[in-house]
């Protein structure tokens, strides 16, 4: 496959100015990209002895829900406030350009579940960490992270110790 990176389009001072959004939709619209990447991302975590892939909203719902479906694992979703039907758990976290939170069902994970959480893109770290104290919060297991694109500058993986991190492409910031 040629190199992915090329379907990676940057957009300069987006979602504002001084950050660089590393736009992953011309990788989706190729049917043979956006295959290799998911194969590529199922390679790294194909062993990791793993009950639920967790898709970060909403990119990582993308890969996600693609990857449980290749290895044949069940799908956990986190969200926004207010899109989740049941009784949730949320989390606060800081973005490189802001503060979020996020939400998943409190009954998505049962203990000694092991999770691996899935986005498209690591940058600080935040928003996986998060994620991460939730599934730790309902007494999951992370087996570790798994993502497309690391902005390796951000040194996001840093925040995710002691767990496994993987990421299919490399881009300084």
């Amino acid at each position: 496959m040629e190199d992915l990176k090329k379907y990676i389009r940057d957009i300069p001072n987006f979602p504002k100015e001084g950050i660089i959004f590393h736009d992953i939709t011309p990788l989706l619209q190729s049917a043979t990209a956006f295959g290799y990447a998911v194969d590529m991302m199922a390679d790294k975590i194909k062993d990791k002895k793993a009950d639920y892939l967790l898709g970060i909203e909403a990119r990582g719902f993308i890969f996600a829900s693609a990857l449980a479906y290749k290895l044949n694992l069940g799908l956990v979703i986190v969200r926004k406030p207010g899109k989740l039907p049941y009784k949730t758990v949320n989390a606060s976290y800081n973005l490189e350009y802001g503060n979020d939170v996020l939400e998943m069902h409190r009954d998505a994970i049962s203990n000694a579940s092991r999770v691996i959480l899935i986005d498209d893109l690591l940058a600080t770290g935040g928003t996986a960490a998060a994620v991460g104290n939730l599934v730790r919060r309902l007494g999951g297991e992370i087996a570790g992270y798994c993502f497309l694109v690391e902005l390796t500058e951000l040194n996001g993986r840093e925040k995710l110790k002691p767990y496994p991190v993987s990421s299919v492409l490399e881009f300084p910031v």
